[in-house]
């Protein structure tokens, strides 16, 4: 775990995908954007003044809202950062840039302009109040685990062990979701 001193690095050259701090992103309101994928794409580069510097990113995928399917599709996909924040002050930092995106917290499962899920932190394994690690539900999603796998295939899940690629292939939620844009921008991790 980051002590707040040294740079928790998410990515890049030759560094272990098991040290990835992993980032899903998504919305289906595009507020004053246009677009979700373009709300998106903003989020992703307000990441870097937050102290959550980008290092890979997948491409956007789509999948049908839920539990309301004839809602808006949602746009999601995740991100690979490094930061010199603690998991909490990542977690915060998240919630300070949803706030900024218009995000208001109300119904679980409501339609939104940005959600972003801290999906996990290295290797941490965490439960308190406010943050598990790595996310409770996120290996069971291919709208996260595609996207991922795009970006890490060989990320292991920290508590389960098994990789990013066939977490996707076996991923029993959102099976509909597909890539619909963009290609991934990732360094080998």
């Amino acid at each position: 775990m980051s002590s707040g001193s040294e740079i928790h690095k998410g990515g890049g050259g030759r560094r272990d995908p098991d040290g990835a701090v992993l980032v899903a992103l998504g919305g289906n309101m595009a507020g004053d954007y246009g677009s979700s994928e373009a709300l998106l794409e903003a989020a992703l580069a307000r990441f870097a003044q937050a102290g959550l510097p980008v290092v890979a990113r997948s491409s956007w995928w789509s999948s049908a809202a839920w539990p309301d399917p004839t809602a808006n599709e949602y746009r999601n996909g995740v991100a690979v950062v490094e930061t010199k924040l603690t998991p909490l002050e990542a977690l915060h930092t998240l919630f300070s840039i949803e706030a900024e995106f218009g995000r208001v917290r109300s119904e679980k499962n409501a339609a939104r302009t940005l959600d972003l899920d801290l999906i996990a932190f290295g290797r941490a394994v965490l439960a308190t109040d406010h943050l598990i690690l790595p996310h409770p539900r996120a290996h069971e999603r291919l709208f996260v685990m595609g996207p991922l796998a795009e970006i890490a295939p060989e990320w292991r899940h920290p508590t389960l062990g098994t990789t990013a690629r066939r977490l996707a292939a076996s991923a029993s939620v959102g099976l509909d979701a597909r890539p619909v844009s963009k290609k991934p921008r990732r360094e080998p991790i």
